[in-house]
């Protein structure tokens, strides 16, 4: 959700020396993020959402209706039609209230360029919460998965009372900790962006759901401005998090286009989150960045097509080459009629095609040695020439 304009810059927080002194005095629960548990308060639908979102070699992709559905619920809709259409795994919400969200007040800080305040903007871009029900039941009619974020603790409620498999956390809300907190302790699975944070932040936000016995925990590297600048991207930033944290590691794309959502399956990402619209003609904060119905089919499919690309890491030939393999490469012939005592020279072979023969590298084993039967001129050569 934008909430400035684009020539807005990050601002910096001014809290990290109370924040080291009280990491000094909490007990770090770190290490029990680590062990990645499998299992939370015993919940089988948790275990399946988290099995969904670590399934291997499947990108789990989250298609962001967010607030574009304008007020709208036909729209949010047509926008859940969009996602299952393209064979997105799932279509997320959000929900907030002005009220919980932002304070009314006149710090310059709160003022948007259009004039209107933080709280302003908020009250008009508010999901009603009484489409819950029938989004989630819409969702399931066209088997593709609901879920939101959440921004206030009663919409926690209202989400995990219907049935939400997973939660959301926005960037902006990793260093709200009793938010973090509440939705812990619903043992669902939880998937963190991290636009901003640093690793103190994400940090402070793994051990405070792991106090709540929470472990299934992904984070998505994220970058906060609307289009995030290719040069300002980082997906390095993704192994940073995964090797410091050893939790799974995902991507919440803000870029123009789907190039940065692909690039960040091939690195490793195993969620993809993607701002959808059905127009970026249409009035809206977070309209004109989002990607349009056919350029999340083309997102998807490319996403498809990347995981099957990576495949495994053993180098070899695969089997759909073997007739490539045999017929293309090099080999061993002999250049000229070859007679039977002849000492051998190099100029009595020829490295050509096909591979039917032994291996070029192995020429020089015959250079020197008396031939001990006749091979006629372009015959492939095997050791029964020398041995």
């Amino acid at each position: 959700m934008i909430l400035d304009d684009n020539k807005a810059q990050s601002r910096i927080r001014g809290d990290r020396l109370n924040k080291k002194q009280a990491s000094v005095q909490r007990r770090d629960a770190t290490p029990r993020i680590k062990k990645q548990m499998a299992t939370t308060n015993g919940n089988a639908q948790c275990n399946r959402a988290w099995e969904r979102l670590t399934e291997k070699n499947h990108c789990f992709i989250i298609a962001e209706a967010g607030s574009n559905h304008d007020g709208k619920l036909q729209r949010a809709k047509e926008l859940v039609d969009v996602a299952a259409a393209a064979g997105a795994d799932s279509v997320k919400f959000q929900f907030f209230k002005a009220d919980k969200i932002a304070a009314e007040t006149k710090h310059q800080i709160a003022k948007l360029p259009n004039g209107k305040t933080l709280h302003q903007f908020y009250k008009d871009v508010e999901t009603p919460r009484a489409w819950i029900p029938d989004l989630v039941k819409y969702c399931k009619s066209r088997n593709v998965l609901f879920f939101a974020t959440p921004f206030d603790h009663e919409a926690v409620d209202l989400l995990d009372k219907a049935g939400v498999e997973m939660f959301k956390v926005a960037s902006f809300e990793i260093v709200d900790i009793p938010l973090l907190k509440k939705i812990a302790k619903t043992g669902k699975p939880i998937i963190i962006s991290s636009g901003m944070a640093d690793l103190e932040d994400i940090k402070d936000a793994l051990d405070a759901t792991a106090a709540e016995g929470n472990t299934q925990i992904v984070v998505l590297h994220c970058g906060i401005n609307y289009p995030v600048p290719f040069n300002e991207v980082h997906l390095r930033a993704m192994d940073t998090i995964r090797e410091k944290f050893h939790i799974p590691v995902g991507y919440s794309d803000h870029t123009a286009g789907i190039t940065v959502p692909i690039a960040a399956v091939a690195r490793g990402a195993q969620v993809i989150e993607k701002h959808i619209t059905l127009s970026r003609a249409m009035n809206g904060p977070d309209h004109f960045f989002a990607i349009e119905p056919d350029e999340l089919n083309a997102m998807v499919r490319s996403i498809r097509e990347c995981e099957q690309s990576l495949g495994s890491p053993e180098k070899k030939h695969t089997e759909s080459e073997i007739i490539h393999y045999n017929r293309g490469r090099r080999s061993i012939f002999a250049a000229q009629n070859i007679k039977k005592g002849k000492i051998l020279a190099m100029d009595d072979f020829a490295i050509l095609r096909p591979g039917v023969g032994i291996k070029p590298k192995f020429v020089y084993e015959f250079i020197g040695k008396k031939a001990k039967k006749y091979v006629g001129m372009h015959e492939p050569i095997d050791w029964s020439l020398v041995k």
